[in-house]
């Protein structure tokens, strides 16, 4: 069975991202196809990436970063839930994804944003990263505005077309994640024969 983490990427007191995250876990739990869970970046604290050496190098010395490859490391693919912080992803988020390397490599991707302009800046940039870490990002995204979206930009009510968007995000995902698994596969073989 297919294995998605959705991951929570704002720590902010606060943020709006917990009912975000919630009603994407809600909505993905109700398939049959994929094994869904949530990680909360709040749960995962991390420094500022402080290896001596890129994880593409590793392994790591540190302990806080083998524990986070570690939980990142089963799934086979992610949807990242993110606001939008001055038309980029948080800090918190990309210094999470900088930690580790092949715990992401050869897996899919898909996003949910929201901000005041759905959080598609946070995207655009997100996307970039996770390209360039060998991740394959689905082309539909859920884009959630602050001011449409949310009651008195606090309480999430999205729109009903967001769940038809969702489930695109998740029928793609959930596509693309098994049709990586022999990449997937091909590179921990060749893990396990190099060490």
């Amino acid at each position: 069975m297919i294995r998605i983490a959705i991951i929570l990427g704002s720590t902010r007191p606060n943020r709006n991202g917990p009912q975000v995250a919630q009603w994407v876990l809600d909505a993905a739990s109700r398939r049959g196809d994929a094994e869904f869970e949530l990680i909360d970046l709040r749960e995962h604290p991390l420094p500022h990436l402080d290896e001596p050496v890129p994880p593409l190098l590793g392994p790591s010395v540190h302990e806080h970063t083998r524990a986070w490859a570690e939980r990142v490391a089963p799934f086979d693919g992610f949807v990242i839930v993110t606001p939008e912080y001055n038309h980029s992803a948080p800090g918190v988020l990309k210094n999470a994804i900088d930690h580790v390397f092949t715990e992401w490599v050869n897996k899919a991707v898909g996003f949910v944003s929201y901000g005041v302009n759905g959080g598609v800046c946070a995207v655009q940039q997100l996307r970039l990263v996770c390209g360039t870490l060998g991740m394959a990002d689905v082309s539909p995204e859920v884009a959630l505005s602050l001011h449409t979206d949310f009651e008195n930009h606090a309480h999430f009510a999205p729109g009903d077309h967001h769940a038809v968007t969702l489930n695109k995000v998740l029928d793609q995902l959930i596509s693309w994640s098994a049709a990586l698994a022999p990449l997937r596969r091909a590179t921990a073989e060749t893990t396990l024969i190099n060490s």
